[in-house]
């Protein structure tokens, strides 16, 4: 890997730059940790100072010449000193030095590492300082002691200090785009900040590890992170700096903290004594953070306990977690927290007594997606005697792994254990969720619906009737998915599990029905009892986030798409390795970035679903749908077309009730190639189709898009139907839009225009905008300077999109003609734009006048709003 770009830290750049260049001669100093940026940060500062206007001086100090006189500022001095000069004579010789050769500029001395100065460079440093046209640069690692005339800058207000923070997840992840040459999987970014702690250096080494030992890998385009690491010996060397050396006891505190952290201080002391905790706090190995009135123990950076986990002996590590494990135990495990890693402990010590133990903190860890935690403690449980309830944790692990095979091995391990019929129903509903998602076996169904008639418990068959009408929702078998729900929330027996699966059913056909608000009033249901059911059945919370996401897709609602995203299913999904959880979270996030009008932000989320998601998941073949609709809408034809294959080459046989998105996506694909009759053709069947299966509220979308396509005499009629059917705003505004774009009324184009903004979907409302002023600019009528004013000001909101509407109509200005438009809409005169163009006044004239008539204009002051109405060239002739 090459040299890094600068990437963020932006603010104290422009610090810097402004203290070195206002004039004012006060200087700026950064501390912060080894590793942070600080260098970095100096370097671009000083190649950003303009060197004709400011002598600058850059020197970087180190410990070879700390002890040297001037050592440290030897690179900016001439190299004969002279001889016999008190140090006060040679201190003056230096400032007359760097005075010649700054030749009456001012003068900017850059100092790195101003801690590792000797005291005749530090005393030198703060004389610039003191100058009258002298102003200081510098950093200098926090912690460390600093020479007394270094302290002195600003505790003399000679300067001004900041402390640089670690980078953000946002820095890092720009950082990470920037060095990997693409953009990389959110979760992926988030980790490696988290381990790296915001620090430049450790995720270069971090980073260049994970290539080394190829667990960076790279999908259509999108780079993830597999999580595996091997640490290169640097990263080794410079955690070994910090704790060799360590007395027995402070290495024990830190080996402790290492392993179980975050920790109660308490249990810490408990475990060694007050003055190695101290000691160990004081190096900066460890630090102590109040945490609602507890105060708790974890390493001073992630990295320092990655490495001295992987290093602690095992057998050493086994006696540290038992400890650990007896500590908690003593103490009472009074947190939600204490269960997981009290289990973890146990296991990782080979001390488990109970398999209860193991199971409770596995289903905690599969609440969670902590699938591969999940996984190991149902393994631990399976191993000490968990029998059929371990078997049933793993299975279920292993099937929302994708890893049916597996799954299916434990359940028949177990087959023998099947002794009532809650065992029996839940060993079904494990088998259906392997076999129908896993395997594509879509006689799964009819397999689970056998199981449910052959039990005699209500409550155990009305648990296996809401995971079959989960599947037949899936398999699109509408009447008999309505069916099963209404039949498990009828029953009494019923648990709560069964009733929030069968809600989600409801949910998700209400929406694609059009029946927005009992759609959200089942949600809403499903959310509130989420504490009681996540434990025992967390893989409904992707079915719930389809039913919702669904309902806000239809209901255009891309605030409550902003709720999605910031919910606490975002945060586990994103922070566990339940893969369809960011995949699918992803693709609501492109569906919503596409209705904005930012088709570049929806295909690069669609494209990180499809890096996340494997090639089997029950939600590929969407992710790759939403990528080729992202690519078509901004005209990438070929990208479009292959991505549209992806999406029917992984399209499980048993989710065909995601069609509606699918064949949506496959008519801007055929639009964008220059097919358009055809893409028309397949909106009229998939608006037959979906009037058949009584989804209006999809049907309304594609009906928009018939509209959007210029065919608005075919859907005018129909829309007014689904007006009194389809609840939300969306049925009126389109069917609005239909008849004014038939009616040939640019007013009220304008006016749905205004209303699809305010709705956030931009798309839509530059559309709209687009007819209006093509109908003006027909007509020659006064009104379309204006409304170019407006369609420019929505085109600013979207990226680079050139959709039917906002092409058709549109006049066609050659290259040249854009170049002298532009020129003279900045107020450049013709003679001067005839002279930068090479040609004579006349042909500019000429030219201004075809563009005047093509534009609808009458004068120069008209041309910005109509140039800021086309849309983008480059994206058009991607077409």
């Amino acid at each position: 890997m090459g040299p890094w770009s600068f990437v963020g830290r932006t603010d104290e750049l422009n610090r810097l730059v402004t203290a070195a260049t206002s004039g004012t001669g006060r200087g700026l100093i950064v501390s912060g940790t080894a590793g942070i940026g600080k260098s970095r940060l100096l370097r671009e500062t000083v190649s950003a100072l303009p060197t004709d206007r400011f002598a600058v001086f850059t020197a970087s100090s180190t410990i070879a010449t700390a002890g040297l006189p001037l050592g440290g500022l030897a690179e900016i001095l001439p190299a004969e000193q002279p001889a016999g000069l008190s140090p006060t004579a040679l201190l003056q010789w230096a400032v007359e030095s760097l005075h010649e050769q700054a030749a009456g500029r001012p003068i900017v001395l850059a100092v790195d590492d101003a801690h590792l100065l000797d005291p005749s460079s530090a005393a030198l440093v703060y004389l610039v300082a003191r100058a009258a046209h002298g102003t200081v640069l510098g950093t200098f690692r926090s912690g460390m002691r600093l020479p007394v005339p270094i302290r002195g800058l600003w505790t003399d207000d000679l300067v001004d200090h900041i402390e640089l923070a670690p980078l953000g997840v946002a820095e890092t992840t720009a950082l990470l785009t920037e060095m990997l040459g693409g953009p990389i999987e959110t979760t992926s970014a988030e980790r490696l900040w988290r381990l790296s702690a915001g620090h430049a250096l450790l995720l270069r080494e971090l980073v260049t590890a994970a290539h080394a030992g190829q667990e960076m890998t790279r999908a259509y385009g999108v780079w993830r992170w597999t999580g595996g690491l091997e640490f290169a010996s640097s990263l080794i060397d410079l955690v070994d700096t910090r704790v060799e050396q360590l007395s027995t006891e402070v290495r024990t505190v830190v080996e402790l903290v290492a392993l179980g952290e975050p920790i109660g201080l308490d249990l810490v002391i408990r475990a060694t004594d007050h003055a190695p905790v101290e000691a160990a706090e004081e190096r900066g190995l460890i630090r102590v953070l109040d945490d609602d009135r507890r105060h708790n123990v974890t390493m001073a950076h992630p990295l320092y306990a990655e490495v001295i986990r992987r290093r602690c002996p095992v057998t050493r590590s086994r006696r540290l977690y038992a400890r650990l494990a007896a500590l908690v135990e003593e103490a009472g495990a009074h947190r939600r927290e204490d269960l997981l890693r009290l289990a973890v402990w146990r296991l990782e010590s080979d001390t488990v007594r109970d398999p209860r133990l193991l199971l409770a903190a596995g289903s905690q860890a599969l609440s969670r997606f902590e699938m591969a935690l999940a996984a190991r403690l149902a393994r631990g449980a399976l191993t000490a005697g968990g029998g059929f309830d371990a078997a049933e944790l793993l299975a279920t692990v292993l099937a929302l792994r994708d890893e049916p095979d597996e799954a299916l091995s434990v359940l028949e391990s177990v087959r023998d254990e099947i002794t009532s019929d809650h065992r029996r129903s839940r060993w079904s509903a494990i088998r259906g969720l392997a076999c129908y998602w896993g395997r594509g076996r879509e006689e799964a169904v009819e397999d689970l619906a056998a199981d449910a008639r052959a039990l005699t418990d209500p409550g155990d068959r009305a648990f296996l009737h809401s995971a079959e009408a989960i599947m037949r929702l899936h398999r699109l078998d509408r009447a008999e998915a309505t069916r099963l729900a209404r039949a498990v929330l009828d029953e009494p027996a019923a648990t709560l599990p069964a009733r929030a699966r069968a809600r989600c059913v409801t949910a998700y056909l209400h929406a694609a029905g059009g029946d927005l608000q009992r759609s959200a009033q089942a949600i809403a249901e499903v959310v509130a009892a989420a504490p009681r059911w996540r434990t025992q059945l967390p893989d409904l919370q992707l079915a719930l986030e389809m039913a919702r996401g669904t309902q806000l897709i239809l209901a255009g609602d891309l605030g409550g798409i902003d709720a999605i995203v910031a919910a606490e299913f975002a945060d586990l999904a994103d922070a566990g390795d339940f893969r369809p959880g960011p995949g699918y979270l992803s693709v609501v996030r492109a569906q919503a970035a596409r209705l904005h009008g930012q088709a570049a932000e929806a295909l690069r989320r669609s494209m990180q679903a499809c890096a996340v998601l494997r090639p089997g998941s029950v939600i590929a073949g969407l992710a790759h749908a939403e990528r080729a609709h992202a690519s078509a809408l901004r005209g990438q034809a070929a990208e479009a077309t292959a991505a549209m294959a992806d999406s029917d080459a992984t399209r499980p046989p048993g989710m065909g009730v995601l069609y509606p998105w699918q064949e949506q996506a496959r008519c801007w694909v055929m639009v964008c190639a220059g097919d358009t009759p055809g893409g028309v053709r397949v909106l009229r069947d998939l608006v037959d189709r979906l009037r058949a299966d009584g989804f209006a509220g999809h049907e309304i979308v594609a009906l928009h898009d018939l509209v959007r396509l210029g065919r608005d005499d075919l859907v005018v009629d129909r829309l007014t139907e689904l007006t009194g059917v389809v609840q939300g705003c969306l049925p009126a505004l389109v069917t609005r839009q239909a008849r004014a774009a038939n009616a040939g009324s640019a007013t009220e184009l304008l006016a749905v225009a205004d209303d699809f903004a305010a709705l956030g979907l931009d798309l839509f409302a530059a559309e709209a905008a687009a007819m209006a002023v093509t109908l003006l600019r027909t007509g020659r009528s006064p009104l379309a300077v204006e409304a170019s004013a407006r369609l420019g000001d929505l085109l600013q909101r979207c990226d680079a999109v050139a959709t039917p509407a906002l092409l058709t109509g549109q006049p066609a200005l050659t290259g040249r003609e854009r170049q002298i438009a532009r020129l003279a809409a900045k107020g450049v005169a013709s003679r001067d734009i005839a002279e930068q163009l090479f040609i004579s006044t006349r042909t500019v004239e000429n030219h201004l006048q075809r563009v005047y008539s093509k534009l609808g204009v009458t004068c120069r002051g008209e041309l910005t709003p109509a140039l800021r109405a086309l849309p983008d060239l480059e994206v058009a002739a991607g077409r």
